[in-house]
């Protein structure tokens, strides 16, 4: 059977205010938390407000810790975020925050976003903070190349916008303390070409969250192969997972988080 959230995003909440969603995510919290739906409606709006408060500041499993992020993203709370990932970051690390937190819930804003249930705003102002937790997170790791470092290029192709998931990359190399090149966002491929002749980097290292379109990925992908035939390409993201076909020889796909980050520990 379907949890209350899940058929919660079954529904189109485009005339909804944030208020309304705010309001029906919190029911669907207590619920998950053990609450019975006839308590719940027994409960005045600033009554579930407070339980929800209680609970998620009390309990430190991933789900109500992720709810509360969710909440804090509908309310544009800026000290709510960052009260929940410093408490998070002190309880289990940051690498495991992101692991465990941040990114199930950027699938349940993907969730969100499907159905309507959100406007760009909210995606926009979250994706923005946790932006920046990551770069301060990358610039807190001194350049120290290890013996065995190895150079990696890392960018998004044209059009790609989205970056979080390359920013994580790049702070898990560089913890480790390997030699990243981080060119951003939308690069043209002539210019990924000549940065790496200029560069010479062991990997290529690139995430497709948007772009290009199914159509195009498979010529893309082939593309960067035959440009950098004798260079590893490590990609991931959401295209990615979805691809299907023969990947050249030398193009590797992670499927996850931990898949990347067990590669890098390997090298």
């Amino acid at each position: 059977m379907f949890s209350i959230f899940r058929q919660i995003l079954t529904l189109k909440f485009l005339k909804n205010t944030h208020k309304e969603l705010r309001y029906i995510l919190n029911i669907s919290f207590l619920n998950q938390q053990g609450f019975k739906i006839s308590k719940i409606a027994k409960l005045s709006e600033a009554e579930i407000q407070r339980e929800v408060i209680s609970l998620s500041t009390n309990k430190t499993d991933y789900e109500s810790q992720i709810n509360a992020l969710v909440i804090a993203m509908i309310d544009l709370d800026e000290f709510a975020f960052e009260t929940i990932f410093t408490n998070n970051i002190q309880r289990i690390g940051f690498e495991n925050c992101v692991i465990q937190v941040l990114y199930p819930f950027l699938e349940k804003i993907g969730m969100l976003w499907i159905t309507g249930s959100i406007r760009p705003t909210h995606e926009h102002f979250i994706s923005n903070l946790i932006r920046q937790k990551l770069i301060v997170n990358i610039d807190a790791h001194k350049k120290n190349l290890k013996p065995t470092a190895k150079k990696f290029l890392l960018f998004t192709p044209e059009n790609e916008w989205h970056e979080i998931s390359l920013l994580f990359q790049y702070y898990i190399l560089k913890s480790r303390n390997h030699d990243v090149v981080y060119i951003g966002l939308n690069i043209p491929l002539h210019d990924i070409i000549s940065v790496f002749h200029h560069e010479q980097p062991a990997y290529l290292v690139s995430s497709f969250s948007t772009n290009p379109t199914k159509e195009a990925l498979k010529k893309y992908i082939n593309t960067l192969s035959s440009n950098f035939e004798k260079t590893a390409i490590i990609l991931s993201g959401y295209q990615i997972s979805k691809y299907v076909g023969t990947l050249p020889s030398n193009v590797v796909k992670f499927q996850t988080l931990q898949e990347f980050i067990n590669f890098v520990d390997s090298l």
